[in-house]
């Protein structure tokens, strides 16, 4: 007598071993998407990508060890422990995506942990109790509903991989991604993306800055015991700034200028115009102007670099980054600092900055001003949205000197000639329209917000910015100013690589602009030449060594 046929899918065993696959891919799918999204710029918003998480990876690499090994679950309730961990790096994802969007930079733990209890309860006293109480409870409910998915997922995670922890064909798959892992770990570029941004390298830095900065053995290691910023320091008062006689000082940043606007004739001659103009232009104002090239920490951004390498006497060095991320957690003096203990007041004008920009404690200005402070009503203009002339204008005006006004030292880091170079602004001969609420002609506005970043080729845009910093510099210096003043115009950078159109020095032009032709002797004797465009192309020393000769020029005769 013949047996009927069973189908296979009515076998429980196929239909079981069907489930479990089914279970498998799709907590697959889920977990991985929940360690892989991104963050939408600039909100603190979060959209999937479907990109490979590295960590996510490993986990399931580890987990297939175990049960191929083991043949079950690694411990009781494994799959709520998993959650629980693998909703902590969720979290942890979040905040290296979402932090660079909130603050500009990349996420810091020194700086960024202790501010959250602030952020709560400012949030909080701004808000009736009852919202802060739905807050907490919704922030409950989500991490609950979170662990609860991972948890189910984990499970099926792990049903899922005991009868494939052993096959061939799995290991075949698992180890040459587990490969791509740990070869995007060591710094390999791989031409073809697909792995997200890991988490584990990122919290592994932080941990590695946390104990060089809280390690008075970890930060001797990375920065010098003393500087000659500490040597002025140590001088009586009066003494190390004697020179100046009280004259104002304005450091002024100049973004993205770099050598390469002398060494590339051809960018050399694209902006050598509007340099012939603002060297005629600071003569004409009855001041003169002297340069140099010096090498900067930095090269293509990491703007912040050059600045604290200037104002501390400290070799800053992009190479050697733990030395900044040290630096930023110590109390060290720096021009700032001098300048104070002289009897100046001290400003640090931002304009590109909208963000609470926690660090600038580190610089201890008197007063700091960032974009929202100078309250500009015209039209934006790319991603910086004020233009530098704006800027300026609008800190003079907020900020008159009168008599009985203490000297000033004002650090400006400029910020229209900053990449992706779209959107020039105008310039305004009208330095009074420029602060109003109609500062530019409408078609002249038209034009350049309608200008596309050429994502291509940046090199046309960023010479044009070059020239639009140029001309309204050479409209500010032919205003005379209310007091003497001494300008320190320096690059920050070179520019990206796509601008250079290859591999350039790190060297940037410094001037000294001036009308005392004394002070400008000390430079000229310290290897400067007259006018806006250096007589030596070598470099006169690393950005740190012109702390030392501006000190020297600015010091007792």
């Amino acid at each position: 007598m013949n047996q009927a046929v069973t189908h296979p899918s009515a076998d429980p065993v196929f239909r079981a071993s069907r489930r479990h696959a089914l279970g498998l891919l799709l907590a697959l799918l889920f977990l991985n998407a929940s360690l892989s999204f991104m963050a939408v710029w600039p909100t603190i918003l979060v959209k999937p990508d479907w990109l490979l998480a590295p960590e996510f990876i490993l986990l399931v690499a580890a987990l297939s060890v175990w049960l191929a090994w083991r043949g079950q679950r690694p411990v009781p309730n494994a799959a709520g422990w998993l959650a629980g961990f693998y909703l902590v790096m969720v979290v942890a994802h979040y905040a290296d995506v979402v932090v660079p969007n909130v603050l500009g930079r990349e996420i810091n733990l020194y700086w960024d942990a202790p501010q959250l209890p602030r952020f709560i309860w400012v949030t909080a006293k701004g808000n009736p109790w009852w919202v802060s109480a739905l807050a907490i409870v919704a922030v409950g409910l989500l991490v609950w509903v979170l662990h609860r998915l991972f948890r189910v997922a984990f499970s099926a995670l792990l049903t899922g991989l005991q009868p494939v922890a052993r096959k061939v064909w799995w290991w075949l798959l698992v180890l040459p991604l587990c490969g791509v892992v740990f070869a995007n770990y060591a710094g390999v570029e791989i031409t073809f993306k697909v792995l997200c941004k890991p988490v584990l390298p990122t919290y592994a830095r932080e941990a590695q800055r946390l104990w060089y900065a809280f390690s008075p053995e970890g930060a001797a290691k990375l920065l010098p015991p003393t500087t000659v910023v500490n040597a002025a320091m140590d001088e009586p008062k009066g003494t190390p700034l004697a020179t100046l006689n009280h004259r104002d000082v304005m450091v002024m940043f100049l973004e993205t200028y770099g050598a390469m606007l002398y060494d590339q004739p051809d960018a050399s001659a694209a902006v050598q115009g509007s340099r012939e103009k603002l060297q005629q232009a600071i003569r004409a104002g009855g001041r003169d102007v002297v340069s140099a090239f010096y090498t900067s920490p930095t090269v293509g951004g990491g703007s912040d670099l050059a600045h604290m390498s200037l104002l501390s006497g400290i070799d800053l060095n992009l190479k050697q980054p733990r030395r900044f991320d040290v630096f930023m957690t110590q109390n060290r003096p720096t021009l700032i600092s001098l300048f104070k203990r002289e009897g100046y007041q001290t400003f640090g004008l931002y304009h590109s900055v909208f963000w609470d920009w926690i660090e600038r404690s580190v610089y201890g200005y008197d007063t700091y001003v960032d974009g929202p402070a100078l309250g500009y009503k015209g039209p934006a203009f790319g991603y910086w949205k004020i233009p530098d002339q704006f800027a300026i204008a609008r800190f003079q005006q907020m900020y008159p000197i009168h008599k009985d006004t203490p000297p000033r030292f004002i650090f400006f880091p400029t910020i229209s000639t900053h990449f992706p170079f779209c959107q020039v602004p105008p310039y305004q001969p009208d330095w009074q329209r420029v602060l109003g609420p109609h500062p530019f002609d409408d078609e002249a506005v038209a034009k350049a917000q309608a200008e596309p970043v050429q994502w291509q080729n940046f090199r046309p845009d960023y010479l044009r910015t070059i020239n639009y910093e140029h001309t309204w510099l050479a409209g500010f210096f032919q205003k005379p100013d209310k007091r003497p003043m001494v300008y320190i115009l320096l690059g920050d950078h070179q520019p990206v690589g796509s601008v250079t159109h290859g591999e350039v020095s790190w060297d940037v032009p410094v001037f000294i602009v001036s009308d005392d032709e004394k002070l400008l002797d000390r430079f000229r004797a310290a290897g400067f030449s007259n006018g806006l465009t250096p007589a030596h192309r070598k470099s006169l020393g690393e950005m740190n060594a012109l702390t030392g000769v501006l000190l020297k020029a600015f010091g007792p005769n």
